[in-house]
């Protein structure tokens, strides 16, 4: 942390700011629209503390080929204002950072666990984002504005993905709510049409290994696979269309917009390479319809190297970032996503350039002046992807010690692995449980990339996370 000019801790002045912050009052406007009576439900990461978005559907009465989507997003700014010594914190680490062995939260937890995070059975202020969404899946109308939510579900991806993929019981709190039960079934309809709307204009479908560390009495123990899921693309869907929509309406009110994109990829010629290495055929220029193609085929014919398929595509595909750009420019878009218009605005406890967004969206509904101007928006725009790259050093370098912690005391035992690197600076190994990775020091000749083979380990260096192998 230190090493990257990450903060460690809130200084004092955000300390005494944080004790003067108390649970708000309902929106005093008349304007604020009540929408506590819908069943809303927060579906995250069964550690999940800091709950940023609420998602309900709702039938149109209407138009019957129309599903009205809500995302509520928490009001941070409601209670954290900019330039104050907490915003500063704020901006100066940009994202909240999830390691191992600790979180280094955003915001400090009386706000991002309590008073921001939209927990189950209390009210909650939130700026929600309405779709309306066609039975091809696709946004026929949209609407930002300022309401009240209840959370009358605290839910977790594991358990409704193993509910909707008749893998495992209805979730308690859900079973106790017919009204609740409908309504995710409902969303979990809407969600796959998106995907597949999606999927036809050429986003990209990646699946890669994340290990979460399981913890025994404060200490790692193992390293668990994180797999997708529906109840995980469920979120991940009503998400990617609710910043698409952020994004147009900050467009469409004339003011220049943060935005998150990924640009057409300068190592296309790399990406045909390595498509060419499955006998697959890429067009000359980026083509991401063609790139998706290729990658669906590919997880269906041979699913165990998928994953380290999907890392070398998304590292030759270049970084995300965060850029400004102004209603009378042409977008830039997100090349991964297959969208033209995309900002950051579903997780202002995490990001903070969710949080910008937040306030330009408000200072627009309010008819005030946005929260930024162009130049700020621009410095911090280079700022947060310089920050975001940090952080994710940081949590690189903490699950690489975390593995080597794990594999500390079985050196010498031997291991059923897959090449997932070979070049001139080293070939790297994954082995398969626990899933990490490491450098063959000894009898990596001939391996290539995909190559299974048995390794045996000879080293490791918590501290530097080094885990060293040579060929069994």
């Amino acid at each position: 942390m230190i090493e990257h000019k990450l903060l460690l801790d809130f200084s004092p002045e955000a300390i005494s700011q944080l004790a003067l912050i108390e649970a708000s009052s309902p929106y005093p406007e008349k304007s604020i629209i009540d929408l506590r009576q819908f069943p809303w439900c927060s579906i995250d990461n069964d550690d999940s503390m800091d709950l940023d978005q609420l998602t309900v559907a709702q039938i149109n009465s209407n138009e019957k080929n129309i599903v009205k989507i809500l995302v509520a997003i928490a009001d941070v700014d409601a209670f954290v204002r900019k330039g104050s010594p907490l915003d500063n914190h704020a901006k100066a680490n940009t994202t909240s950072i999830y390691t191992a062995a600790e979180v280094f939260p955003m915001f400090p937890n009386k706000l991002s666990t309590n008073l921001t995070s939209l927990n189950p059975d209390q009210d909650h202020q939130a700026i929600v984002i309405e779709m309306d969404i066609s039975l091809e899946g696709k946004i026929t109308k949209t609407n930002i504005y300022q309401a009240m939510v209840h959370n009358y579900a605290k839910l977790t991806y594991n358990s409704v993905a193993a509910w909707l993929e008749d893998k495992g019981p209805i979730p308690e709190s859900v079973g106790k709510n017919v009204h609740l039960s409908a309504n995710i079934i409902l969303q979990d309809k809407i969600a796959q049409l998106l995907r597949e709307n999606r999927h036809k204009l050429g986003a990209l479908d990646f699946e890669t290994i994340e290990a979460h560390p399981i913890f025994h009495e404060n200490t790692i123990s193992s390293l668990e696979i994180e797999f997708k899921n529906r109840a995980k693309e469920l979120i991940e869907d009503f998400m990617v269309a609710a910043n698409s929509v952020s994004a147009k309406y900050l467009k469409s009110a004339g003011v220049p917009s943060f935005r998150r994109v990924v640009r057409h990829p300068k190592r296309w010629d790399r990406i045909i390479s390595e498509a060419a290495k499955y006998k697959y055929e890429l067009p000359t220029t980026p083509n991401a319809s063609s790139l998706a193609a290729f990658l669906n085929r590919q997880k269906i014919l041979d699913p165990m190297r998928f994953p380290d398929l999907s890392l070398t595509i998304i590292k030759l595909l270049g970084k995300g970032e965060y850029v400004v750009e102004f209603p009378e420019e042409k977008e830039i878009g997100h090349f991964g996503l297959a969208v033209m218009d995309y900002t950051h605005s579903t997780a202002p406890n995490r990001r903070f350039p969710d949080l910008i967004t937040q306030r330009m969206l408000k200072g627009i509904l309010k008819n005030e002046i946005v929260a930024y101007n162009s130049d700020e928006l621009i410095e911090l725009a280079q700022h947060c992807t310089d920050k975001e790259d940090d952080a994710n050093k940081v949590e690189r370098r903490v699950a690489k010690s975390a593995g080597a912690l794990i594999l500390s005391s079985k050196i010498g035992k031997t291991f059923s692995a897959i090449c997932t690197g070979a070049a001139e600076k080293g070939t790297w190994v994954r082995i398969i449980n626990p899933p990490v990775e490491g450098r063959m020091m000894y009898g990596h000749e001939g391996i290539d990339v995909g190559d299974k083979l048995q390794v045996t380990l000879i080293h490791t260096d918590v501290e530097k996370g080094f885990i060293d192998f040579k060929r069994a």
